[in-house]
């Protein structure tokens, strides 16, 4: 071994090293840099609402400023009540009767999807991961020591797996299957009969099943969202379901998620999350009880007006030669293939992958989407449909002029 690769002499860990940026966030840096610099970016890069959290979740956060008990610190799987209400949330919405001991408070998402693969992988343990993915899947797999093993979908499916690609994917070393619906980037909604087989398949197999169902609120037309550990009962035992706020009531900034599984497993990431951060700041878990035990009247308003924009997006790229936009049926992401575009020159470039696309579009057109190479499925985009309707028709306007202009 050199000295240039020795341990003492390596300043960031080959784990830690070998992280990726999440490829979203830098797209919303960059594009909310420009705007701070005076260019008139239009960002669609970033999953979140543009609403303003609901004022009464804000005055239960006033409030709990004000009081003591909430100034120290509190259990670290969380607040007893809040455990409480996300458990009757989750019977309301889900039809998935959990008891408390079997939730986990989380900072967000994000941390409760690393604890869940943290708690259930073992080295070389492997993941089942359709694609087109959200970005911080396949890190925190890696992280947590297990194997990502890709199953893509494209746009002739509406970006759904199916049970012979699972199958065909699964090995000996296999244990989770990652199931998500709706989908971030794609939107893709599963039927409750192609869930309940997959949910079956995994049963059958003795697999594990990570859930992440942060945009159960978000789903248009006729499609219905189903909880698939409520859909296949057998699953249970060996189920972990992710969920927030976050999407659901405009609440990005709060970073108050949550896990449900398995008691035991539940009690090993709470151990896990003791350790690493203990608990959710009081003040935000306070507003998060306030969301969960209320009413869905403030999504029901976003999820009016995230409907319009859908069809209107959906209608604009389609009008663009080169760009096929299958309608997604939740969440507020549209994810167009951009593979006939690719190679065509635009204003003096031939980009060649969605990565250089991309790229273009920010400088000629001052747009920001993600490249579809941030999802694990090459020649696509993201563009988040959560912004106002006045920019979002701005935005993809500029699309439809720079991308019109494309010759071979």
């Amino acid at each position: 071994m050199s000295a240039a690769t020795s341990p003492s002499e390596r300043r960031v860990s080959a784990r830690i090293g070998a992280i990726s940026e999440s490829a979203t966030l830098a797209v919303d840096a960059k594009a909310k840099a420009l705007k701070a610099a005076g260019r008139p970016v239009i960002g669609f890069g970033a999953g979140e609402p543009d609403f303003p959290t609901p004022g009464y979740i804000v005055d239960a956060a006033v409030e709990a400023c004000r009081n003591p008990k909430y100034h120290r610190y509190t259990p670290a799987g969380g607040l007893p009540e809040l455990k409480a209400a996300i458990a009757e949330k989750t019977l309301r919405d889900s039809g998935y009767q959990v008891d408390a001991s079997q939730i986990l408070v989380t900072n967000g998402g994000k941390q409760a999807i690393y604890e869940a693969f943290a708690a259930i992988l073992d080295p070389g343990d492997e993941v089942i991961v359709p694609a087109p993915y959200w970005t911080t899947y396949p890190e925190s797999i890696r992280l947590a020591g297990g194997v990502p093993v890709e199953v893509v979908a494209d746009e002739t499916t509406g970006y759904r797996v199916s049970v012979e690609q699972l199958e065909a994917a699964r090995t000996e070393r296999t244990k989770v299957v990652l199931f998500v619906s709706p989908s971030n980037p794609t939107g893709a909604v599963y039927s409750e009969a192609d869930a309940k087989a997959i949910g079956e398949w995994a049963v059958e197999h003795g697999l594990w099943v990570l859930t992440d169902e942060i945009y159960e609120h978000l789903v248009y037309g006729t499609a219905k969202f189903t909880s698939l550990p409520a859909l296949v009962p057998a699953l249970r035992d060996k189920c972990i379901v992710v969920n927030g706020v976050a999407k659901t009531y405009a609440m990005t900034g709060w970073r108050v998620g949550w896990l449900i599984g398995p008691k035991d497993v539940v009690k090993a990431a709470t151990n896990l999350q003791s350790h690493a951060t203990s608990n959710v700041s009081n003040v935000a878990q306070v507003a998060a009880l306030a969301a969960v035990s209320g009413n869905l009247d403030a999504v029901a308003e976003m999820r009016t007006a995230f409907d319009r924009r859908r069809q209107t997006i959906v209608r604009m790229l389609n009008e663009i030669d080169g760009v096929l936009c299958p309608e997604p049926e939740g969440a507020f992401y549209a994810y167009p293939s951009v593979k006939a575009l690719l190679g065509k020159e635009i204003r003096g470039k031939r980009p060649a992958t969605s990565v250089e696309l991309a790229a273009l579009i920010l400088d000629e057109a001052e747009v920001a989407v993600v490249p579809g190479e941030a999802f694990g499925t090459p020649g696509y985009l993201r563009l988040s449909y959560a912004l106002g309707d006045e920019d979002l028709v701005e935005g993809v306007s500029r699309l439809q002029k720079l991308l019109g202009e494309a010759t071979d």
